[in-house]
């Protein structure tokens, strides 16, 4: 009792003020060390405490250092700025520059929330994270995405420039493993990306890898294992509900159904009122004469799918002295994906060292370094439209027949290949791909300030197949063709650079200087040899050597060269008033002699207005920066032989029956008595005058934050156009053979505006850092010369012209219902094929006749907007993290909905369907969208129409996590530094619009199925 009485008179309410250079601070954290015991300032910076005097006390606030002091009555804590939050380094091409000084539209992506997506490919999982980016991807075990930045601005090419430890490289980055990587910047408007030039069009994602920090020897050990399966999944007929949905077609058709040639029987009668009623479905037993194909009622999609398992290990060793640094890595990941045979395998082995090996006082006058990477890569993929294959496949079909072999069409079953089958047949078809990427580089200091670097990087890939045809044995698709097709392709891209770079800082004046040029080389190989009839239908036999059929050979090469000349300069005035300026001239080898090279400039100012005396009295305001910037950069992405005039030489060898158009003629009349030359044959003309397609970008935005930087974020709007797009122009008809040409021709633009938003802080020991972002932008086709304009390759449909809408937006057929009654169907326009229960088409011209001029815009890919929500939270050794990806607005072509809504959706009859035909339109179900069931196709009701673009907007929680970190007390006594285990999943959820009727919006058609994942990790750190 005396001792408790002496702990309460001890303890007494400390009272104190918490501030910084500009004020209070609110919402800061003061705990007593070492305890539970805290609280946290108010609005003004004021705080309380039970406390004994004299015990420490920690104050923390986001964005500030962390301080200690004994707790005394009335005391008034300073906190200071991190220096490093303020002095973040980003690098920005060539060199790196502080994020405070940053004048143009670059995002910084946060590393550690990607890795909690447990993806293979980085990209794929920036989905959402950063405005104005857009990426698509389906779930194939490779994890291959296509990206594009802000929109789609060329006829071409749309890809990024990737710019990875400064080697430039467009190869896929599924193929490196993402764990090595540190950080990762992208650079969306001209004046980021312009330095980069000719390739910088499409934007430019920079990529830095990971290297050794000074210290101890430092050793990461990161482990996951994920389960697969689907997160959605087709619903297609099984075998009795194909039966009714056949009987219903047969039955609106006025046709017997009894006469089909599937061998299914129906029991059906008439009711009182005249309605056709089925009484029950049934099958013959064996679907053949023979008496080998039993009936079935065979559930395809589970016959072909498995549940997946994703594999992925990854060790890293670090160490780092004021003499160098070593960083070296081994990484595999195993991705088994639910399709069953596909997977992809990846080993990889990294090290970056560098070494100064030269110093002289303070001076590093020499430095050398590396970053290289070595990446084995093996992938199974699956049948190109596979899925299509399972959905069509008939369930009445079974496996296997009676004698063990695969089962197949028979009778009227349509011509497909059994897809257990398939990927039976497929299962061999495996590529290893090899690639070595890295760079060398010596960096010479030789006064305070100049650095002089030169760089040489390589990226070299192999890939080699064997490509198996088997024997088809089942039914009537039967073919026993059997080949093998062995391919090897190289790929060799180098690089070299030598760059100067100059810094400069006299009192308020802080700046840099660089000049450079570059050269980069490409080139490509390719060989095949394809040979038929091998005695063993073995992989380990089929080798061209021991076929004994026909003989092919294949094979090509091409190659370009670019050379190029920078310069920058930045420039900083009291850390308030920021410019920047840089010009690029690219010489391409892709162009003609007249326009080889282009230049291309840029320039961006900043003024970071709350450094203004006149804003110093807005307490609340830490930061706010203005920007504006404009530039063009370049793009070159055409054929490297599209300059010139091409000839080829045909013999005119016709096989399988087809035409022959050979160049040889016999003009002396031998009547083949003697071999004929084979003569050549235009098939394009050349231009010299080809020049490089420009973009031209302006940008404004400003960045924020407020409440001692709780509150943060950034605002961009910018302007696009493109000129000068390089298009392959067709040719007429008065121009003789092979007069196409690739013309500049074309102009695309593209506008829009990017937020992103964030709110941290911290409670006691909970923290939080929520983070959202949102883009939009619209796109539109400004300029194509006529022809092009209006045959449909870009849009339009080669109905109208695309000319003032986005980019592969689409016309067609107004949807307007289903004709439920006689009376509608006379008071409409003359449509043929119309009757009741048949989709009615809109009469948009009033001409009383449904005919092409009836087609309008039905289809635009561009979206309302899209957006990221991401939200972290933290409390002691615990951390939640739940991030939100979505799009809005956007349509969607569907092409399964001709499978799932029409029984003759396809020219070929009696194709298995999806389960919403069981809904269709019948007098009993008047209120149905979808059209009566028919064996015939009278109405076209195939035929391009809004009743296929549906609303594909979504909401997907792309990933929820729940870590772990074992206490440091723990860890420390088994000689470790970290110990964190993880449980997560990967789209747990999604939300999508009343009005789709598919299965995935975000993967709409037939692309493989993006998995659900579960994930259980491991991170170690020695």
């Amino acid at each position: 009792m005396l001792t408790i009485c002496t702990m309460m008179y001890a303890q007494q309410e400390i009272t104190g003020t918490v501030v910084d250079a500009m004020g209070p601070v609110i919402g800061a954290t003061v705990m007593e060390k070492g305890t539970t015991n805290g609280t946290v300032t108010d609005f003004d910076g004021n705080f309380k405490l039970k406390v004994q005097a004299g015990k420490t006390l920690v104050f923390s606030y986001i964005g500030y250092l962390t301080q200690e002091q004994a707790a005394k009555q009335g005391m008034t804590v300073t906190l200071q700025e991190d220096a490093l939050s303020l002095n973040e380094v980003v690098v920005t091409g060539y060199t790196t520059q502080r994020k405070a000084d940053l004048t143009g539209a670059v995002s910084v992506v946060s590393v550690s929330e990607l890795a909690k997506q447990n993806e293979n490919n980085p990209m794929k999982a920036m989905q959402g994270r950063v405005p104005g980016m857009n990426i698509s991807a389906d779930g194939s075990p490779s994890g291959a995405a296509q990206v594009r930045i802000r929109g789609v601005g060329t006829l071409n090419n749309n890809d990024p420039l990737y710019i990875i430890d400064g080697v430039p490289t467009k190869a896929g980055m599924h193929e490196l493993n993402g764990n090595d990587i540190e950080s990762i910047q992208v650079l969306k408007d001209a004046a980021s990306a312009s330095i980069y030039g000719s390739r910088a069009a499409n934007g430019v994602i920079i990529i830095t890898t990971k290297k050794g920090k000074e210290g101890k020897i430092k050793i990461d050990f990161d482990a996951s294992v994920s389960v697969q399966t689907y997160a959605h999944k087709m619903e297609v007929l099984n075998a009795k509900e194909y039966g009714q949905v056949l009987w219903g077609a047969y039955v609106n058709d006025g046709l017997d159904p009894n006469r089909n040639s599937l061998g299914y029987n129906f029991n059906w009668s008439y009711d009182a009122q005249g309605n056709p009623v089925l009484n029950s479905v049934g099958l013959d037993k064996y679907l053949d004469a023979a008496g080998t194909t039993p009936a079935a009622d065979t559930d395809w999609f589970k016959e072909t799918t498995r549940t997946g398992l994703v594999q992925q290990y990854n060790v890293s060793l670090s160490n780092g002295s004021e003499k160098g640094s070593s960083f070296f890595s081994l990484g595999y990941y195993k991705n088994k994906g639910i399709i069953k045979h596909s997977d992809f395998e990846r080993f990889s082995a990294r090290m970056n060292t560098e070494y100064k090996l030269l110093k002289m006082k303070d001076l590093d006058v020499l430095t050398v370094g590396e970053h290289f990477t070595l990446n084995r890569t093996s992938e199974v993929q699956a049948p190109g439209g596979f899925l299509q294959n399972v959905l069509q496949f008939n369930p009445s079909l079974p496996v296997y027949t009676t004698k063990g072999e695969f089962a197949g069409p028979v009778g009227g079953y349509p011509d497909r290949e059994n897809p257990v089958a398939r990927l039976e047949r497929n299962k061999d078809n495996r590529y290893t791909y090899w690639r070595l990427f890295g760079d060398a580089y010596l960096d010479v200091n030789p006064m305070k300030n100049l650095h002089i670097r030169s760089t040489f990087g390589l990226d070299y890939a192999q890939k080699e197949q064997r490509i198996f045809t088997y024997p088809i044995t089942e039914g009537t698709v039967a073919n026993k063709t059997n080949a093998v097709e062995p391919k090897q392709e190289h790929w060799v891209k180098w690089m070299w650079n030598a760059i100067a770079t100059y810094n400069f800082e006299k009192g308020k004046h802080r700046g840099d200087a660089m000049i450079g040029m570059e050269l980069n080389r490409e080139d490509d190989r390719y060989f095949s040899g394809k040979r038929y009839d091998f005695a063993v239908l073995d992989p380990n036999y089929m080798w061209p050597n021991s076929g004994v059929g026909e003989t092919e050979a294949y094979g090509g090469g091409e190659g370009f060269t670019l050379t190029s000349f920078f310069g920058k300069i930045n420039y900083t005035y009291d850390d308030k008033y920021m410019a920047s300026f840089t010009i690029r001239r690219d010489g391409s080898s892709r162009f003609g002699k007249n326009n080889r090279y282009g230049t291309f400039p840029s320039v961006s100012a900043g003024w970071r207005i709350s450094q203004e005396n006149f804003m110093k009295k807005l307490t609340w305001l830490d930061n706010l920066k203005l920007r504006a910037s404009w530039g063009q950069t370049g793009n070159q992405e055409i054929p490297v032989i599209a300059r010139y005039t091409l000839y080829e030489s045909n013999y005119g060898e016709a096989q399988f029956g087809g035409q022959s158009y050979g160049t040889s003629y016999d003009i002396e009349g031998t009547n083949g008595g003697k071999q004929l030359p084979s003569g050549f044959r235009r098939t394009r003309l050349g231009n010299d005058d080809l020049k490089w397609e420009t973009t031209t970008q302006t940008n404004l935005g400003f960045d924020f934050g407020l409440f001692h930087n709780a509150l943060y974020g950034s605002f961009e709007w910018y302007y696009k156009k493109t000129t000068d797009i390089l298009v392959d122009m067709p040719a007429i008809g008065v121009m003789g053979e092979g007069a196409s040409q690739w013309i500049n021709a074309g102009e695309v633009k593209n506008k829009g505006i990017e937020f992103n938003l964030g709110y941290r802080g911290e409670i006691g020991k909970f923290s939080y850092d929520i983070t959202g972002n949102i883009g939009t932008y619209r796109n539109e086709v400004t300029k194509l010369p006529e022809t092009v304009a209006a045959n449909g390759a870009f849009g339009g449909n080669g109905v109208k012209s695309v000319i003032g809408h986005p980019m592969y937006s689409q016309v067609g057929y107004i949807y307007d219902g289903i004709f439920c009654n006689q009376q509608e169907v006379d008071n409409h326009a003359v449509q043929n094929g119309a009757g009741v229960g048949r989709i009615r088409w809109k009469d948009l011209n009033g001409d009383g006749v449904i005919n092409e001029a009836d087609q309008d815009w039905i289809y635009s890919p561009v979206p309302d907007f899209t957006w990221g929500l991401n939200i972290y939270l933290q409390y002691k050794n615990f951390d939640f993290t739940m991030f939100w990806q979505g799009v809005q607005g956007v349509d969607v072509i569907t092409d399964l909905k001709r499978e799932t809504d029409l029984w003759q959706g396809l020219n070929i009859s009696n194709l298995n369907k999806g389960q919403r035909l069981l809904d269709a339109w019948t007098p009993n179900n008047a209120g149905s969208t979808i059209p009566a069931l028919s064996t015939m196709d009278n109405n076209n009701e195939k035929r391009v129409s809004s009743y296929f673009v549906e609303n594909g907007s979504y909401a997907k929680l792309r990933t929820v996590q729940l870590g772990y970190n074992l206490p440091k007390s723990l860890v420390e006594k088994i000689y470790m530094t970290r110990v964190r285990v993880y449980l997560s999943a990967q789209n747990l959820l999604t939300i999508k619009s009343k009005k789709f009727t598919g299965v995935d919006p975000e993967n709409a058609n037939f692309g493989y199925p993006i998995p659900l994942n579960v994930t259980f990790g491991l991170n170690v750190s020695f």
